[in-house]
This record gives C-alpha cells, structure tokens and sequence, in this order.
C-alpha cells in the first residue's frame, strides 16, 4: 500500500453492465462515472459459473466483456481510469476458479463474494441476495430446514474457504447474510455470530486483502444499515484492514449512491480512511 493522500471519494470499483445482471451499457456506465467527476471507474460484472444462471455473465461473452473494457480503457484514457475487474461467486464445486479468470486476463483485481449458500450433503444451494425476503425465507427452510445456525457457519465457512484459497483482491459485501434475516432467525450479537466475523476478518488481514463497505443494500431499502454492519467495519479498521466504499452499482444513476451519507456516518463513527485505486495503486484517502 502507497502512503496516504487526502482525497474525496469520487470512484466506484463494484459495478455491473448489461454484461450481467445491470441495466446499461459499457459505454453509458462509463459517461456517466464522467459526469460525476469520477477519476476511476471499476466494472465488475458477475463472473460466469458453472450452472446454468440468469445474473453472470455467459461464459460464450466473456472474451467479448474483457476486449470491450480494454477498449474503453484506451477510449476514455484521457478522462477517467477504467478497470477491469470480475465479481466472482465462490460455490465449492459449481464455480470456477478464480486462477481460470486469472489466466484468461490480466484483471486489475477480483471481487470475491457469496451470493449462494452451498450445502455439501444434499448439493442443495441457498440464495441469500436479491430484493425478496420470502425467497430468503422459502430458501431456509428448503435447504437447510430451518436449521438458521448451521446455514449461517456454512455461509461464513465458505467465505473464508474463498479468502483463503481464491484470494480475491477485493473480498464483496462480507455480512450480506445479515440483509433479509432483520434480526429475526439470529441476531447479529450472538456470541457465536462475533465469532465468525471476528475468525474471517482474521483471513482478510492475514491474505492483506481489501474489504469493501457496500452501500446497496441502504439505498435499496434492503437493509437499514451498511454491508457490514459499523462494528465489523470498526473492527476491521482497528485490525489494519483496507477499506474502499462501493455502490454496487446495477444502473449508473447508482454509481454513488449513498455515498454522501455513508461518508458522514464513517467519519461520525470515526473511520479515518478509505482506499481508492489510483492509477493501479491502492491509495488511503483521508476522510
């Protein structure tokens, strides 16, 4: 990591295209980071996997996404600094690896997030995003039969088998588990809950990656509060790990949403710095 610099947060290094499961092209994601006075600009759309899938990109387009992104990085070279990047899933025995997206570019980092829950005895999975609490639920109880703690160490336990042995740059909305769950099945205090956020933030700092404070789930009424929550990001910063803030963004007019508010309430909370990517160097921007 460079030495620090004082700097507004005006980038977005999680955002998805028409590649994927967002809403617009390359090209109109990118005017619009322009219009904002973004200096960078990182496109992340959802890697493709190996089940047949409705949000990642089609592995027959990957190529074409990869070209496509290196083109604009020369494009608009002179107005903004575009990224390539992938937001790969991590399911034991249904993704790639992410050495296999490694070998088919040269990407300017990897986001690694858990969208789905694996169960290894049934090969059953559990999806935890999206904007429907009762597919959360329905899921729950279909995969796991309720069973809400093991669904929940089986979350974590393979976010961590995803730090560890994918190694992603970037590690994607670390409590996203916490989004339809409102403190309903488990409450985000148990012990044994602490437990495993404090033994897989252990892994980030230990693999010197980056966690992402993702803004989504706030702005789309989703959830009342950041992924993660402020005390996983306050022990996040107290254990020396990196943090950046993300949209997540699925539409350009999401490129920073919430930001604004995220930025006070950090500062408020006492987070003295966030991390930009600058000219292909993680930079520490004080708040």
């Amino acid at each position: 990591m460079s030495p620090k610099n004082t700097a507004m947060i005006l980038s977005n290094y999680h955002t998805h295209t028409i590649y994927s499961d967002g809403k617009e092209s390359l090209d109109n994601t990118i005017k619009k980071a322009i219009s904002l006075g973004f200096h960078s600009l990182g496109i992340s759309d959802h890697a493709p996997v190996l089940f047949p899938s409705n949000y990642s990109i089609k592995t027959e387009k990957f190529d074409a996404y990869i070209a496509e992104i290196n083109q604009l990085k020369k494009h608009y070279k002179s107005q903004i600094d575009i990224y390539l990047s992938i937001e790969a899933d991590y399911i034991p025995n249904h993704t790639y690896t992410f050495s296999y997206f490694r070998e088919k570019a040269t990407f300017d980092y990897i986001i690694g997030s858990v969208h789905m829950v694996y169960h290894p005895q049934t090969n059953k999975m559990w999806f935890i995003d999206g904007g429907k609490q009762e597919i959360w639920d329905k899921g729950l109880q279909e995969v796991f039969d309720g069973q809400i703690k093991k669904a929940v160490n089986l979350f974590y336990q393979q976010s961590m088998e995803m730090i560890e042995e994918q190694k992603p740059e970037v590690i994607g909305h670390l409590d996203k588990i916490k989004m339809h769950n409102k403190e309903r099945f488990f409450s985000v205090n148990d012990k044994w809950y602490k437990a495993l956020i404090e033994e897989t933030l252990s892994l980030v700092k230990k693999n010197n990656q980056l966690l992402e404070i993702n803004t989504r789930g706030w702005y789309k009424g989703r959830c009342k509060e950041l992924f993660p929550s402020i005390p996983v990001i306050l022990q996040a910063q107290k254990m020396g790990i990196p943090l950046i803030l993300s949209s997540d963004a699925h539409h350009p007019d999401e490129l920073n949403a919430h930001f604004n508010q995220s930025l006070s309430l950090l500062k408020n909370v006492g987070v003295g710095e966030l991390y930009e990517f600058r000219a292909g160097v993680w930079k520490a921007a004080l708040l």
